[in-house]
C-alpha cells in the first residue's frame, strides 16, 4: 500500500487501529483473565509447558497478553476514530464487517513479526553474555535455589518435608530460640 502521508502507517507497514470504550473494557478482561487461565490451568497441564522455568509467568503476561492484545485491537478497530486519531486508513476491525478480516490479519502478521524479532535478537543477546559469563547456575547450587546462593532467601518453610541444615539457613530455625538482643525499633520492651 503507497502513501504519501509518512505517518499514515507505522515503520512496519502494518497499519494500526483504535477501539472504542465499550471495547477496550472487553479487552482489559480479556487481558486479565486468558492469561491467568494459560497460567493457572493450561500451564500446569501442559507438559512442555512444565519443563520452562518461568517463576513469573512472563510467557503468559508478555506473550499471551500481548499477542491477544494485537488480535482484539485488529478485531475491534472502529473506522470512524482511526480517521479522527491517525492518518490512517482502511483500519476497520472485524467487528465492522467489510473488510474487517483484514485488519485482524494484519494485526496477527504484526505480532508474529515481533515474535520472531524477539527471538533472534534474545538469541543474539544471550550468545554475547554467554562468551563473557555462563548463563547457568551449575546444579549443585540449583539444589540450594539462587535466591539462596545470593543471600536473598526470603522464607523458611520446614512443612514440606524439608529438613532444617543451619549450614544453609544459620544457627536458629526459628528466631525465638536467638538468644540475640533485640535493638532500634524492633525492641522486645
Amino acid at each position: 500500500m503507497k502513501s504519501n502521508n509518512a505517518f499514515e502507517m507505522n515503520p512496519l507497514g502494518f497499519e494500526m487501529g483504535l477501539v472504542q470504550g465499550w471495547a477496550a473494557i472487553v479487552m482489559g478482561i480479556l487481558s486479565g483473565s486468558v492469561p491467568w487461565f494459560t497460567m493457572m490451568i493450561v500451564h500446569k497441564k501442559s507438559k512442555l509447558l512444565q519443563k520452562v522455568d518461568d517463576t513469573l509467568g512472563v510467557f503468559h503476561t508478555h506473550a499471551v497478553a500481548g499477542l491477544l492484545g494485537e488480535i482484539l485491537t485488529g478485531f475491534f478497530a472502529e473506522p470512524e476514530l482511526c480517521k479522527l486519531f491517525l492518518p490512517v486508513t482502511n483500519s476497520r476491525g472485524g467487528v465492522y464487517g467489510g473488510k474487517g478480516g483484514i485488519q485482524v490479519g494484519k494485526q496477527i502478521v504484526g505480532g508474529l513479526f515481533i515474535i520472531g524479532w524477539n527471538l533472534v535478537v534474545t538469541t543474539i543477546i544471550c550468545l554475547a553474555i554467554k562468551l563473557v559469563i555462563p548463563l547457568r547456575m551449575p546444579d549443585d547450587l540449583l539444589v540450594i535455589g539462587d535466591d539462596a546462593v545470593h543471600g536473598e532467601e526470603a522464607y523458611a518453610l520446614w512443612g514440606d518435608g524439608e529438613k532444617y541444615d543451619s549450614s544453609k539457613h544459620g544457627n536458629y530455625p526459628d528466631e525465638t530460640l536467638d538468644p540475640k538482643l533485640s535493638t532500634g525499633a524492633t525492641q522486645v520492651v
